[in-house]
């Protein structure tokens, strides 16, 4: 069983940047491909930025040469910096731990990003 705690949302102004960050709780954090996804009212939640066990890393088209995943396995934590935001960056974003393609993910809670001036 795996928790998972994000935090570091909020309101910027375009052109800003957040960091995200995504406590995990249990054993074996390194184990596991963290993501993160982000969602707005009325559409599907959209895939990120991923990093893989062994830190292989890829990001949505939208979203690269801006945003970078990383993670702190001493820390249990995946972060993601943002930078150069937009209003189109607003959502509810959501971490997520797979241990497997088998096996059915974790998410956050989410927190909320909100790019305006």
């Amino acid at each position: 069983q795996v928790q998972l705690v994000e935090s570091g949302g909020g309101l910027v102004q375009p052109g800003g940047a957040l960091r995200l960050s995504c406590a995990a709780s249990g054993s074996r954090f390194n184990i596991y491909a963290m993501a993160w996804y982000r969602q707005t009212p009325g559409k599907q939640r959209e895939l990120v930025a991923a990093i893989s066990p062994g830190g292989n890393t890829n990001y949505a088209d939208s979203v690269k040469g801006r945003f970078t995943i990383s993670r702190d396995n001493a820390k249990n934590t995946v972060y993601l910096q943002m930078n150069s935001l937009n209003p189109g960056d607003t959502a509810v974003y959501y971490c997520n731990a797979r241990a497997s393609i088998s096996t059915s993910p974790y998410w956050g809670q989410g927190t909320q990003v909100t790019v305006s001036s």
